[in-house]
C-alpha cells in the first residue's frame, strides 16, 4: 500500500507547491479548474469507454451502485441527526452545518478512490470506482447533497429538473453509457481507437491527483473542533456500512474490497463547489477537505489490511 500511497502522497505535494509558489505565474485556481475540465469532458469519458468495453458486464453493475445509494444515503442521515442535535451546543450556523453534512456523506471516490484501487487490483478495478462514483454517488449528490446544501445556504432552491439535467450532463455518464451499448451489442472497436482512449484515459490518475494538491489550502477556520463528529462519520462509520451493505448483497472478492475502500475515501473536493455554489463556509469546506485527505494516509492502509482479513 505504501508503494502506491507515497507516489501519490508526493504528487498531491507537488499540487500544493505549485499553488504555494504560483509556478510559472499560472493562479492554482484556474490551472485546476482548466485540468478538472480537460479531465472531466475528455480523459474520464475515454476512461469509462475503454474500462467498460474491456470489463464484465454482470451483477456487480447493479450492487455496487446500491451499495453506494446506501452508504451515501445512510451517512448523510446520520450527519443531518448529528449536526441538528450539536448545532446549539457548538454554536453553528447553518452554513457552517451545511458543509460538515455534505463533507461526512460525500467522498472521493473518484479523484482519490479510482487511483487506489487500479494501484491496488490493477486496471480491470477501475469499473468498481466508476459504478460506485458516476452510477450512485454523484446522482446523490446532486439530487439529495445539493437539496440539503440549497436548504443550509443562503442561495436559491435547487429543484429536481435542474437536478437531473446536471446528472445526465456530464460526460462519463455517456461513457459509461456507450461502454456498457458497444460491449453488450458487440459492437467491435478497431485496436487504434481502443489505443488512442486507453491513452487519454492513462492521464486521468495523475492529472486527478495533482489537482487534488491544487485544491488544498490551509484557510484559519472558526469552530474548527467541530469537523471531528464529520470524520469519524466519513472515515469511521461510512467504510462500515459500506462493508457491510456490499455482503449482505452478495459481493465478494475484489469487488467487496473495492465498496469498503471506496467508503473508507476522505471528504471529496467537489464539495468545495458545492459549498461555493449554495454560499455555505467555503474555508471549513477546504480545511475538512484538508483533514480528511491527511488522515486517508494513515487510515487507508488500516482500511486494505481490514480488508485482507474479511475478504478471502
Amino acid at each position: 500500500m505504501n508503494d502506491i500511497l507515497f507516489p501519490f502522497g508526493l504528487i498531491i505535494l507537488s499540487g500544493v507547491a505549485c499553488r504555494r509558489f504560483r509556478i510559472g505565474s499560472i493562479d492554482a485556481d484556474s490551472l485546476r479548474q482548466g485540468i478538472n475540465v480537460m479531465v472531466l469532458n475528455i480523459f474520464l469519458p475515454a476512461l469509462c469507454i475503454k474500462t467498460l468495453y474491456t470489463s464484465t458486464i454482470d451483477i456487480e453493475t447493479i450492487l455496487i451502485p446500491a451499495t453506494a445509494i446506501v452508504t451515501t444515503l445512510s451517512t448523510l442521515a446520520l450527519a443531518v441527526m448529528v449536526y441538528t442535535l450539536l448545532g446549539r451546543i457548538m454554536h453553528l450556523t447553518p452554513r457552517e452545518k451545511g458543509v460538515l453534512v455534505i463533507s461526512a456523506a460525500f467522498g472521493n471516490v473518484t479523484y482519490l478512490g479510482l487511483p487506489v484501487l487500479t494501484g491496488l487490483y490493477g486496471p480491470g478495478a477501475a469499473k468498481y470506482a466508476l459504478f460506485y462514483d458516476l452510477l450512485a454517488t454523484t446522482p446523490v449528490l446532486w439530487l439529495a447533497g445539493a437539496s440539503l446544501a440549497a436548504r443550509y445556504g443562503e442561495n436559491r432552491k435547487m429543484n429536481l429538473r435542474e437536478s437531473i439535467m446536471a446528472i445526465i450532463s456530464l460526460p462519463p455518464i455517456w461513457g459509461i453509457a456507450c461502454g456498457i451499448v458497444f460491449k453488450l451489442a458487440g459492437i467491435p472497436l478497431p485496436s487504434f481507437f481502443l489505443k488512442t482512449l486507453d491513452m487519454l484515459g492513462g492521464l486521468v490518475v495523475p492529472l486527478m491527483i495533482f489537482s487534488i494538491g491544487l485544491a488544498l489550502t490551509f484557510p484559519r477556520v472558526s469552530h474548527a473542533y467541530a469537523i471531528i463528529p464529520a470524520v469519524v462519520i466519513k472515515m469511521a462509520v461510512s467504510p462500515f456500512i459500506s462493508f457491510a451493505t456490499a455482503q449482505s448483497l452478495g459481493l465478494q472478492g475484489q469487488a467487496l474490497s473495492s465498496t469498503l475502500l471506496e467508503g473508507a475515501m476522505p471528504t471529496m473536493v467537489l464539495s468545495l463547489l458545492i459549498a461555493a455554489r449554495f454560499r455555505l463556509d467555503i474555508a471549513l469546506s477546504a480545511f475538512i477537505i484538508v483533514v480528511t485527505t491527511v488522515l486517508s494516509f494513515f487510515t487507508l492502509p488500516v482500511a486494505v489490511h481490514i480488508t485482507d482479513l474479511l475478504v478471502r
